[in-house]
C-alpha cells in the first residue's frame, strides 16, 4: 500500500488467468484427451462413489464453559480444557520468542525480498504514466541473520541516542526491514506504535503526538511527508529511514526537519555492530505495540498489545495450521501495521517458516507494477500459505469467472461442469472431494488456475471481514486449498477463533482458539438472546490470554468495553452478533453499530445486507443507508467497470466515459435490478432492497479514506463525501 497509481484495493489479483493460456493449453491436451478425461473422471469415481458415499460424522469443535463475568453462553476449544498461553515454555514473550526460534532454524532461509532489476514508466491511453518494475528472484536472509541484524538495530538505536524509556513508530509499507526493526526494538523492551502507510496527516500526527514518538522508522519516501508536519510532530528526535534499490534519499529534507537527527537503517545498523549494547529483554506484561487501528469512525485508537498477547494467539493459531513447519513458504504483502498481517508473520516465526515479501501491486504475473514478461510474486516464490481479506478473495473468484468467461464456449462449459462435480463431491462423500475425482478435475481443470498464486498453496489464512460462502467454496476448489477462516480483533491481536482445515463448512469462522474463551452475552434492545432457539445468539465477547491491555491514553473507553472478571480473566465486548453452532463453531451474524430502525419499526441491518448485496457480479464495493425518518434505505455503489462495460456493450448502451455511464439511467435499473435478483436469493425482505441507489465511478481505497487497511468501509468518512447524494436519493 502506498503512493502507487492503483491502490490494494483495485489490484487485479489474476489478470494472469488469460483466455489465451486456456486455449492454447486446450490445443495442447487435445480435444479427444478431454473427453476422455471427462469420461475417466465421471465414471469411475461414480461407480466407487457408492462405496464411500454418506455424510462425515460431525466432529466436536467447540464446547460449552462455565467460566466468570457476565452472564452468557461461553464455550472453549474442544481440544484444550486450559487456556494455552505460549507456544512453548520458554517463550513468553515476542524477544524471547524470536531468539530461541532463530537459533532453532539458525541456518535455515527466514526473510526473502526480492531484488530490483530495473524500472520504466509507461503512458497508458488516458496520459496518466504507469511505473513498471523488472523485479529479480528472491534474495534470503537466514534466521541466524535476521537475529544478528536485529541485535545491531537494538544496539544501534542505544547509541543513537534513542531513550529506551520512550517510544518508537515504525511508518512504512510490508518489508522485511519492518519486521527486523520491530524484533530490534522488542530487544531493548522499547514499546512499538504501528503507523499505516497510507494513514492521511491529522491521524498521523495525531497516533505520533499521543505516544510521544521519540524515534520514526519509516520508508525513504515518507521524508517528504514528515518533513511537512516537523512543526506539528512534538517529541520526535530521531529519523530512521529504510533505503530503497531504486531511489536515492533528497538530503534537503533533513535540514527541514529541525533538530531531529536523521540516519539510515543501515548506518544505525553500523553503529549497534560497532558498539554492541547488551539487550534489556521485556516481561510478558509489558506492551510490546500501540497498534493504531484505522477505524471506522474519527480519529484511530491506540491498542495497547502486551507480548503475553502477541505470544498466546501464536500459540493457539500454530494448533489449528496442520503441520506448519520449515517446510512451508509464507508470502507476506498485506500491510504490517494491521493486525492480521503482524500476527501472521509472528506465527511464521515461531513455526520456522520462509517468509516472502511481496506487495499488492506486484503479486501476479500481469500486476499493475510488473513489467510485462516479468514473474509476479507468487510465480518467483511459490508460496504455500498465504493471507487474504475477502475484498482479495473476491476478486480472484471475479477474475477466474471474467476469465472463464471470455473463453469461449468450451472453455465455459468444461469449468462449470468441473466446478459443480466439485462442489458436488465437497459437500458430498469423502471419497470425491479428496479421491480420484479430485485429482483428474484438478489436471483438468484447475491446475491451471493455481499457477496463477504458484501453484503451491496449501492453505490461506482469510480474515478481515466477512467472507461469503460462495467465494470460500470457489476458493476451496478453483486454488485446492482450504481457508482457514478467522475472526479477531486488534483488541484480542487477532485471537478469537479459527475454523479448521477439515471443517468443509462455509459461513461460519471456527471454535474459539486454544488460548481464548468466547462467550455470547445476550443484547435485549436488539432481539439477540442466549436463550433463542434453535440456535443461542448474542453480543461476542472474548476472554483470555489475547485480551490486550486496552486503548493509550483512553481510560474511559478502555472501561467501555474492557471488563475483569472475578477469576481474574480479561473480556472483550466486540459489538459484534454471533451465533453458536452445535459443535461449537462460531458464526457472525450482526453488528450493534449496523443496526437502524426504520420508520415503521423495522430494523435493518446494514452489514447484513450488504454482505448480501456484494455476491451481485456488478457490485465492488457498495455502502448501505438507512434513515430512520424513512420506511426504505438507498445505496451508494462503486460498479465492477469490466462488468458494466460488458453490458453496455451489449444492450448498445453508448457512453463517453466510465463515470458518464455510471450516471446513464438504464445502468443503474441494470444494477438495481440485480439487487432484486440477489437479495430475493438471499431472502432479504422488501425493505432491505435498495429503494434508489447512486452508482460511483472511483474505487474506495485506504488512500482515500474511505475504507481500512483491511478494505473495511469507513460508513461515518462515506457519509460525509456522499452526504448531498445520499440526501438527493431521499429526495
Amino acid at each position: 500500500m502506498g503512493d502507487s497509481e492503483e491502490s490494494f484495493l483495485n489490484t487485479p489479483m489474476l489478470d494472469s488467468f488469460h483466455a489465451g493460456d486456456y486455449s492454447s493449453w486446450w490445443k495442447s491436451y487435445g480435444e479427444y484427451g478431454i473427453v476422455a478425461a471427462v469420461v475417466i473422471g465421471i465414471l469411475i469415481p461414480l461407480s466407487c462413489s457408492t462405496i464411500f458415499m454418506g455424510k462425515k460424522r460431525g466432529k466436536q469443535r467447540g464446547v460449552p464453559v462455565e467460566v466468570g463475568g457476565e452472564a452468557g453462553y461461553a464455550v472453549r476449544n474442544a481440544r484444550a480444557t486450559e487456556l494455552i498461553e505460549v507456544p512453548w515454555k520458554e517463550a513468553t514473550t515476542m524477544a524471547a520468542l524470536f531468539e530461541q526460534s532463530c537459533k532453532r532454524y539458525s541456518q535455515s532461509q527466514f526473510l526473502g525480498t526480492r531484488k530490483l532489476i530495473n524500472r520504466e514508466f509507461v503512458t497508458g491511453s488516458d496520459g496518466r504514466k504507469f511505473e513498471k518494475l523488472h523485479l529479480g528472484d528472491y534474495e534470503w536472509l537466514t534466521y541466524a541473520e535476521v537475529f544478528d541484524r536485529a541485535c545491531n538495530f537494538a544496539s544501534g538505536l542505544v547509541q543513537l541516542g534513542h531513550n529506551v524509556d520512550s517510544r518508537a513508530a515504525i511508518f512504512s509499507e510490508t518489508r522485511a526491514e519492518w519486521f527486523i526493526a520491530l524484533q530490534g526494538c522488542f530487544r531493548q523492551n522499547i514499546t512499538v506504535v504501528t503507523v499505516y502507510a497510507s494513514l492521511g496527516e491529522d491521524a498521523l500526527i495525531h497516533s505520533l503526538n499521543e505516544t510521544s514518538v521519540s524515534t520514526l522508522i519509516c520508508d525513504a519516501k515518507q521524508l517528504k511527508k514528515l518533513a511537512a508536519i516537523s512543526s506539528k510532530v512534538n517529541s520526535i528526535e530521531n529519523v530512521i529511514y529504510f533505503e530503497d534499490d531504486e531511489s536515492s534519499v533528497d538530503t534537503s529534507f533533513s535540514g527541514s526537519m529541525g533538530s531531529w537527527k536523521v540516519a539510515s537503517f543501515s548506518e544505525v545498523e553500523g553503529l549497534g555492530m560497532k558498539s554492541p549494547v547488551q539487550p534489556s529483554l521485556p516481561s510478558k506484561n509489558g506492551i510490546a505495540v500501540v497498534m493504531y487501528t484505522s477505524g471506522s469512525t474519527g480519529l484511530p485508537k491506540g491498542v495497547m498489545i502486551t507480548h503475553g498477547n502477541i505470544v498466546a494467539t501464536c500459540a493457539g493459531v500454530m494448533t489449528v495450521i496442520p503441520s506448519l513447519g520449515a517446510q512451508d513458504v509464507y508470502l507476506a504483502y498485506l500491510p504490517l501495521a494491521h493486525v492480521f498481517e503482524l500476527a501472521a508473520e509472528s506465527v511464521m516465526l515461531a513455526a520456522g517458516c520462509k517468509v516472502g515479501y511481496g506487495s499488492a501491486l506486484t503479486l501476479t504475473d500481469t500486476s499493475n507494477k510488473i513489467k510485462k514478461g516479468t514473474k509476479g510474486d507468487t510465480s518467483a516464490l511459490k508460496p504455500t500459505v498465504m493471507t487474504a481479506v475477502p475484498a482479495i478473495l473476491d476478486r480472484v473468484r471475479d477474475g477466474v469467472l471474467r476469465k472463464v468467461e471470455g473463453g469461449g464456449g468450451l472453455v465455459k462449459n468444461l469449468f462449470n461442469f468441473g466446478y459443480k462435480r466439485r462442489l458436488a463431491a465437497v459437500e458430498g462423500s469423502w471419497f470425491g472431494a479428496w479421491g480420484l475425482e479430485k485429482m483428474l478435475w484438478d489436471v483438468i481443470v484447475f491446475n491451471k488456475i493455481r499457477s496463477v498464486l504458484g501453484g503451491h498453496i496449501r492453505f490461506i489464512l482469510g480474515g478481515g471481514a466477512p467472507l461469503s460462502g460462495d467465494t470460500q467454496r470457489f476458493i476451496n476448489i478453483c486454488m485446492g486449498a482450504p481457508i482457514g477462516q478467522a475472526y479477531g480483533l486488534t483488541e484480542t491481536f487477532a485471537g478469537a477463533t479459527f475454523s479448521e482445515a477439515d471443517d468443509t463448512t462455509v459461513g461460519r469462522v471456527g471454535p474459539p482458539l486454544p488460548c481464548c474463551y468466547v462467550k455470547l452475552v445476550s443484547w435485549e434492545e436488539g432481539g439477540y438472546k442466549t436463550s433463542d432457539k434453535p440456535l443461542p445468539r448474542g453480543e461476542i465477547v472474548i476472554g483470555g490470554h489475547s485480551v490486550t491491555a486496552g486503548y493509550f491514553k483512553n481510560e474511559q473507553k478502555t472501561n467501555e468495553v474492557y471488563k475483569v472478571d472475578e477469576r481474574g480473566i480479561r473480556w472483550f465486548y466486540s459489538g459484534d452478533i454471533g451465533t453458536f453452532h452445535p459443535d461449537g463453531c462460531l458464526e457472525i451474524i450482526d453488528r450493534k453499530k449496523d443496526i437502524v430502525k426504520l420508520q415503521h419499526g423495522e430494523y435493518i441491518s446494514l452489514g447484513k445486507v450488504e454482505a448480501a448485496l456484494l455476491s451481485s457480479n456488478y457490485v465492488d464495493n457498495l455502502m448501505l443507508y438507512a434513515d430512520p425518518f424513512h420506511n426504505n434505505c438507498v445505496a451508494l455503489v462503486v460498479p465492477v467497470r469490466q462488468a458494466l462495460e460488458k453490458w453496455a456493450r451489449e444492450a448498445g448502451i453508448r457512453y463517453n466515459d466510465f463515470a458518464d455511464l455510471c450516471e446513464k439511467s438504464e445502468a443503474v435499473n441494470e444494477v438495481q435490478q440485480s439487487f432484486s435478483k440477489v437479495g430475493k436469493d438471499a431472502k432479504l425482505d422488501k425493505f432491505e432492497i435498495p429503494a434508489k441507489i447512486k452508482l460511483l465511478p472511483e474505487p474506495w481505497t485506504p488512500e482515500s479514506g474511505l475504507v481500512t487497511a483491511a478494505l473495511k468501509i469507513k460508513r461515518e468518512q462515506l457519509k460525509t463525501k456522499f452526504k448531498n447524494d445520499l440526501q438527493k436519493l431521499y429526495g
